[in-house]
């Protein structure tokens, strides 16, 4: 006598549960299509427990560690549809013919969550340790899902924010990929009153424009040679450190290594031909032609917090005040605060003595605290048509990392 052939719906139901958390959720999804008792296990259950299992057998994060953007712990985390998005956006950069028009951004923003919603370091001296991270890296490595063109002004600022976070890709190394941002970064049209000279949406909003901030991310780090990275994207925040009791939530006081860097300034006004009209664009030869080189240059400077005072938008995340001096002579003054869109802005007025002459602008780049700096551009206080114009990074005194 034959006995029956083996089913797979004969083992126990733990050990049916163990062999889906340890499948790829692809696997799962499609292994529930066609048999009626693991789609009962899989999506009848009451509780988020299969699938907060399942979230943590994938080479991610958990979300239980992780703190937002602005430091926050998470609560209130949705396992199968965080997870379902996750799985959906990697999809999609792997094969984009299968997205939905409807669905471009919504995959952005799943991106960007990962990369902003990652555990924080308990100090600068501490090794990166984002799964999350690696994981997006390897995801987006060869560029080409950064390097879409994109439908709407939402996507477009979407997905400027996640290449600007990322950093350079093999794309970023074409000479006209250099020669669009250098043209964007050096146009004194994109600096404005209406966006306070800095990297801000000429609307008067205050809200960041992520485009500019890409095309200053990927000047700058062309002129340094090496890429702005993901990797120094994590907090920084001790054990001991309550963030909202923390007057300077922002990590300001301490030293910081100010680089930048800029143009010839008779160059600079030679592409800025106010001869031009301005709903033409300008000749953009100077940068096509290949010779045209950046100076580059740094200081260290000691930031000290003077005061806060309140942001009754931002109630939590007060306005800071803070100085700087190098040598008793080249002072800074400026503050930080949230924009509108909850993004981290810097702003400086620098000079000698009572003297003001530059005037910065800068945004945060990776999460509250974290080691990726601030990125802006400085041009001077009198913003007149003749201003030079320079990208900017501060960050973390590599001496004292």
């Amino acid at each position: 006598m034959v006995s029956d052939p083996a089913c797979i719906t004969d083992l126990p139901l733990e050990v049916l549960e163990h062999i889906l958390v340890i499948s790829d959720p692809i696997d799962v999804a499609s292994t529930t299509q066609v048999c009626r008792l693991l789609r009962g296990l899989v999506y009848s259950a009451g509780d988020e427990h299969f699938w907060r299992a399942l979230y943590l057998a994938q080479p991610f994060d958990d979300p239980r560690e992780a703190v937002t953007y602005l430091g926050k712990r998470r609560t209130d985390i949705k396992w199968r549809e965080e997870l379902q998005r996750i799985i959906r956006a990697r999809t999609v950069v792997n094969d984009v013919t299968v997205c939905r028009p409807d669905e471009r951004c919504q995959v952005l923003r799943t991106l960007l969550d990962m990369v902003t919603n990652v555990p924080p370091l308990p100090s600068s001296e501490s090794e990166p340790t984002s799964r999350n991270v690696l994981w997006m890296q390897a995801l987006l490595q060869d560029g080409a899902f950064l390097d879409l063109e994109s439908h709407s002004h939402e996507e477009e600022q979407l997905r400027a924010r996640l290449h600007t976070w990322f950093g350079l890709t093999d794309i970023d190394a074409l000479p006209t990929k250099r020669v669009v941002s250098r043209a964007y970064v050096y146009s004194q049209r994109n600096y404005q009153s209406s966006n306070s000279f800095g990297p801000f949406m000429q609307d008067g909003s205050g809200v960041v424009n992520w485009v500019h901030m890409q095309k200053l991310a990927h000047v700058f780090a062309s002129a340094l040679g090496c890429s702005l990275s993901l990797t120094f994207c994590q907090a920084v925040i001790p054990p001991s450190l309550n963030m909202n009791r923390e007057t300077d939530w922002a990590g300001v006081e301490g030293l910081w290594h100010i680089s930048y860097c800029f143009m010839d300034h008779r160059e600079l006004l030679i592409y800025n031909d106010p001869n031009i009209p301005e709903d033409e664009p300008l000749d953009l030869t100077i940068f096509e032609e290949g010779e045209l080189q950046e100076t580059f240059s740094a200081i260290d400077i000691f930031f000290r917090v003077i005061n806060v005072e309140e942001d009754p938008d931002h109630p939590a995340r007060p306005i800071i005040n803070y100085v700087g001096e190098m040598d008793g002579n080249f002072s800074i003054v400026g503050y930080v605060k949230l924009t509108p869109d909850n993004q981290i802005r810097w702003h400086f007025v620098a000079g000698n003595g009572d003297q003001p002459v530059w005037w910065g602008e800068a945004i945060v780049m990776g999460n509250i605290r974290s080691q990726y700096g601030v990125l802006g551009a400085w041009s001077t206080t009198l913003h007149d048509l003749q201003d030079p114009i320079a990208a900017a990074h501060i960050g973390e005194d590599p001496d004292e990392r």
